[in-house]
């Protein structure tokens, strides 16, 4: 293990993601990581094998490269082919590789795009609030992906915001879809009347997808952060001026509003603001259980995505909504379940959920541990189930895997899935897994073909279990449309023909697979 500290040096962190990956694939790295020296990397990176003395004196604002390889000549070799790469990407501000100038600064962006009204910023988070100030200063919206902002600078910045009617998106905010355009992580939609304000990026969208399904599109789609209506001294201030843009907005019909559960007084607010609109609204806070609606009431509350984008439609089109759980028949559904639990071994008794969506795994969590009332997560609320290991599956387990301890110094698993695959390569020999939960999202900013990168690792998980004499089930859900350029299509059918079981939504999926493990708990006699 070899680390090298360099001072006062700065990069975006999908550049960082990028090169992490590279060096690993060099013959003889068993491990790289390259990051900015945030506290939270800092840990990560003592927890990989660096000592305090290899960390000592770094700082947010200094970048670490950390090698861990076969032989010390190896390690001091890969050390260079960083730094050399990362001194080629500074020189950054000329031509790109499609002939595309790629300016170095905002005033250099604008110069090429004068009628920019908004910015998407992505820079460490020590850097990203003076960079949105500035862009602020400029009159542009921000969208600020950026993450480790501090929450007096995000305050600060959306206050100022707010007083030139500008929005601040984020920080840490992955989804949004202006115009009909999707930017970061966001899927390709059709137009229509349906305007989304949420605090949840991947929230965003499997309800702009399902819509988009439905028949109906999107008008507008605004991301918040998701401390935006968490933190009460926020105030939920994007999300009321994402409302009253809506509000305003002749091509918006329906209004959705999405967040995990908010501080009480900031969902009051939201809530007033919605109905003061006058325009119809639904929204879903992941997590509670969807509130009575007043009498007289425009606002609609749903119990999940898939009901909060199917209510929000035939609002539009004045039609009643008519709540399901599958889409498929009582039959169809009973076929699958014995299908898929038909030849499992006495041993296979608990459900593993891999997701690269933070929402969507909330969501399968809350349904399955309705169920067994023991589910473990690296990422709920209940001390009691949250994982002492987040890379050691216990029981019943549903992990994100796009949280922060698994993204230091590698990209987003939607980016690159080997953080999916590698987890579920590990757990491929525990026989008491009965039953896997994946989402596949596709979009802008997903990988190019995630579920064809996904379906080796289930294929031998499954051939595992049969050779044990057992039989692993597989469920999946995609988040996505026919438009990206992944093709829905396509994915489905690597994902069909090779035995995964794939539901029309994330809802459906994790309903699926509550109904599965009810079949193995009634066969192993009640037992969880």
């Amino acid at each position: 293990m070899k680390v090298l500290v360099r001072k006062d040096a700065y990069f975006d962190s999908v550049v960082l993601m990028l090169l992490s990956r590279e060096l690993k694939g060099r013959p003889g790295v068993k491990d790289a990581v390259v990051a900015m020296g945030t506290g939270m990397n800092l840990g990560l990176l003592a927890s990989t094998g660096c000592t305090a003395a290899d960390l000592a004196g770094a700082t947010p604002n200094d970048l670490v490269i950390a090698v861990d390889c076969a032989d010390p000549a190896i390690a001091d070799a890969t050390l260079v082919a960083a730094e050399a790469a990362l001194t080629r990407r500074k020189g950054t501000g000329g031509t790109g590789a499609q002939g595309v100038r790629e300016p170095a600064t905002l005033e250099g962006a604008l110069e090429l795009v004068p009628a920019a009204n908004v910015a998407v910023i992505s820079i460490p988070g020590a850097y990203a609030a003076r960079e949105a100030r500035k862009a602020l200063d400029r009159g542009l919206h921000v969208m600020l992906f950026s993450d480790n902002v501090t929450l007096d600078d995000e305050i600060a910045l959306k206050t100022y915001a707010r007083s030139k009617g500008l929005l601040v998106m984020g920080p840490d905010c992955g989804s949004a879809i202006l115009n009909g355009k999707p930017l970061c992580f966001a899927n390709v939609v059709r137009r229509g009347p349906v305007g989304v304000v949420a605090a949840s990026g991947t929230g965003l969208q499997e309800a702009t997808v399902l819509v988009d399904r439905a028949g109906s599109g999107i008008s507008q789609a605004i991301g918040t952060g998701g401390r935006d209506l968490k933190n009460e001294k926020v105030g939920g201030i994007t999300m009321l001026m994402g409302i009253e843009a809506l509000a305003a907005d002749p091509g918006t019909k329906v209004i959705v509003v999405i967040s995990k559960p908010p501080a009480p007084a900031v969902a009051a607010k939201v809530v007033a603001a919605l109905e003061a609109t006058g325009k119809s609204a639904v929204v879903h806070f992941i997590g509670l259980a969807p509130a009575a609606a007043a009498a007289g009431s425009r606002v609609r509350f749903a119990a999940n995505l898939e009901e909060a984008a199917g209510l929000a439609v035939a609002i539009a089109e004045g039609k009643t909504y008519a709540p399901r759980m599958f889409a498929q028949s009582d039959a169809e559904i009973a076929a699958l379940v014995a299908r898929e639990t038909a030849g499992m071994a006495k041993t296979q008794r608990f459900i593993r959920g891999y997701f690269t969506g933070g929402t969507l795994a909330d969501e399968a969590w809350i349904a399955l541990h309705a169920l067994t009332g023991a589910v473990w997560s690296n990422n709920q609320t209940d001390a009691k189930f949250v994982l002492a290991d987040p890379k050691t599956s216990v029981g019943h387990t549903v992990v994100d895997l796009g949280d922060d301890v698994f993204t230091v110094g590698r990209p987003h698993p939607m980016i690159d899935p080997s953080t999916r695959t590698e987890r579920i390569d590990a757990e491929a020999g525990d026989d008491s897994i009965a039953v896997m939960l994946v989402d596949v999202v596709l979009g802008y900013g997903s990988h190019a073909d995630p579920a064809g990168a996904l379906v080796p690792s289930l294929v031998a998980a499954k051939q595992a279990a049969v050779k044990r004499g057992g039989r692993l089930a597989v469920v999946a859900s995609i988040t996505g449309t026919p438009d990206d350029f992944q093709g829905y299509a396509r994915q489905q059918a690597t994902l069909e023909e090779a035995g995964i079981v794939v539901m029309p939504s994330n809802y459906q999926a994790t309903k699926l697979a509550v109904r599965i493990m009810e079949k193995v708990v009634a066969n192993a006699g009640g037992a969880r």
